[in-house]
């Protein structure tokens, strides 16, 4: 891993970004200011923290690349023109050889782990002087950077490395600790996957007294004029906290991590909290197929964590919007995912995130459209990144060899929230295709299938082989300049 950013220019990046942080923070960031300078004072650490979310949503990385398109497309979840508009066709046959898909992995490594340095640089300053910040904000601060240095070296695991059922002691990334230019040794997929548990854990230790957790704090539309909502409180920075880090997402990425690592009570532990906290609620299914003015388009109550993205609307808009030049599905292929001849054909995900173009059997996402007029849209543009459903999946999937019977509960609770009746036939199958439909467009399927060892189905029903898609190389430059 190569970082050549100097402290100053990182510093410089971090408060340039933070100028798309207007909805979480009440300070405006200087013009240019030194790393001693900017951790001097509460508001610098605020500044810092917002910029790592601002840099996550960017069109390389979490505003696009690395949720709405490559891992939707290794899943075979779009179709493509003769004349491959998107350039996604060979990504999605995982052609290696492709100089579009090496770019595409490189930017998302690079984009990762200078997110990661980022969350390094706090957490080597945010303890030197405690008597800067107001009671808790410390806490909330060092919990959220943990977890995110947590968060990202998880997922550049779930994409780079093999699956820990089958290579738990292979090689997979670096996990960088420490705010420095020098190549990292790759440590093991279960090396990774220890430190990511440690932590999430002293984030969640951290982040105990965070606001969402007090019942006054009601997740709702920012449309809601209920004086308790998550708009109510002054500081800004304790707004919309499903927008980051939170304790619950804190957990949910724990049950997360559990899981991968096949600790089914630890998973099961974590996913039952976020359960049992009744804080998000389902989605009125009235709200999901309103008209697409009025529309609840993610299911914003049930989101956990989600990364704010109202800055890149026009950009992840645009993805989709044209359905020859854009990203879309063929008619057959989407209604043979949602099941829509069989048990889907009520399913409100098919129902109200679809928009069917009639001239040419295409279907258009319309998850992340927003209001031709700028206003009346139901809730902020995000991209789910974690939501309650999946932890029933969780929960599902952890109960399922002691207790058959609860698993399928578990599993029927989220298909009869989304108006599916269908069989219990096997479990597994039905799990991974309700992570189809339910995180389409968002990444989340891919990772599901990888860590099952599951073969993906193409379009025209070939079957890949494990074996070969679930190993995505290094990028170029971290296998030349890092020596791997």
């Amino acid at each position: 891993m190569r970082h050549h950013i100097k402290k100053n220019l990182l510093v410089l990046f971090l408060l340039a970004s933070c100028t798309a942080c207007e909805k979480w923070l009440d300070v405006q960031p200087e013009a240019s200011v030194s790393v001693e300078e900017l951790f001097s004072r509460e508001e610098g650490f605020l500044e810092a923290i917002n910029g790592i979310y601002t840099r996550c949503t960017g069109n390389m990385f979490y505003g696009g690349l690395s949720s709405v398109e490559l891992q939707d497309a290794f899943m075979q979840n779009y179709s493509f023109e003769p004349l491959d508009y998107t350039s996604y066709a060979r990504t999605a046959a995982f052609d290696f050889d492709d100089e579009m898909l090496k770019w595409r992995v490189a930017s998302t490594w690079s984009e990762a782990y200078s997110a990661i340095m980022n969350c390094n640089l706090i957490l080597e300053h945010v303890d030197k002087s405690p008597a800067l910040f107001r009671d808790g904000i410390q806490e909330l601060v060092k919990g959220e950077a943990l977890a995110l240095r947590a968060y990202l070296h998880f997922d550049l695991a779930r994409l780079f490395s093999r699956p820990y059922a089958t290579g738990a002691d292979q090689q997979a990334i670096p996990y960088a600790t420490t705010f420095s230019n020098r190549v990292a040794p790759l440590s093991s997929v279960g090396e990774v996957i220890e430190r990511v548990l440690d932590d999430l854990k002293e984030a969640k230790r951290l982040l105990a007294n965070d606001p969402i957790r007090e019942p006054g704090y009601v997740v709702g539309y920012n449309t809601d004029v209920d004086s308790v909502t998550e708009q109510a409180n002054g500081n800004l920075f304790l707004q919309n906290r499903r927008h980051r880090l939170n304790y619950y997402a804190v957990g949910a990425t724990l049950a997360r991590a559990y899981l991968y690592k096949g600790d089914l009570e630890g998973a099961l532990r974590e996913a039952t909290e976020v359960i049992n906290a009744r804080k998000f609620r389902w989605a009125d299914p009235v709200a999901v197929l309103a008209t697409e003015e009025e529309r609840d388009r993610v299911m914003y109550p049930e989101l956990v964590f989600a990364w704010y993205n109202e800055k890149n609307a026009t950009n992840l808009q645009d993805r989709f919007n044209n359905v020859t030049t854009g990203y879309f599905v063929h008619a057959a292929h989407l209604r043979n995912i949602y099941e829509v001849e069989s048990s889907g054909g009520g399913d409100y995900r098919f129902n109200g995130w679809f928009k069917l173009s009639t001239s040419n059997e295409k279907y258009q996402l319309i998850k992340y459209a927003r209001n031709a007029s700028g206003t009346g849209d139901r809730h902020f543009l995000v991209i789910p990144a974690i939501r309650l459903s999946e932890m029933y999946y969780i929960a599902a999937e952890a109960t399922y060899p002691g207790d058959p019977a609860l698993a399928w509960q578990y599993l029927d609770t989220v298909r009869l929230q989304r108006n599916v009746v269908a069989p219990r036939d096997d479990f597994h199958d039905a799990l991974l295709k309700e992570y189809r439909k339910e995180t389409f467009a968002e990444g989340q399927a891919f990772y599901a299938y990888k860590r099952l060892v599951r073969s993906i189905t193409t379009e025209a029903g070939l079957l890949l082989d494990p074996a070969r898609v679930y190993a995505i190389p290094l990028p170029d430059d971290e296998i030349e300049f890092g020596e791997r």
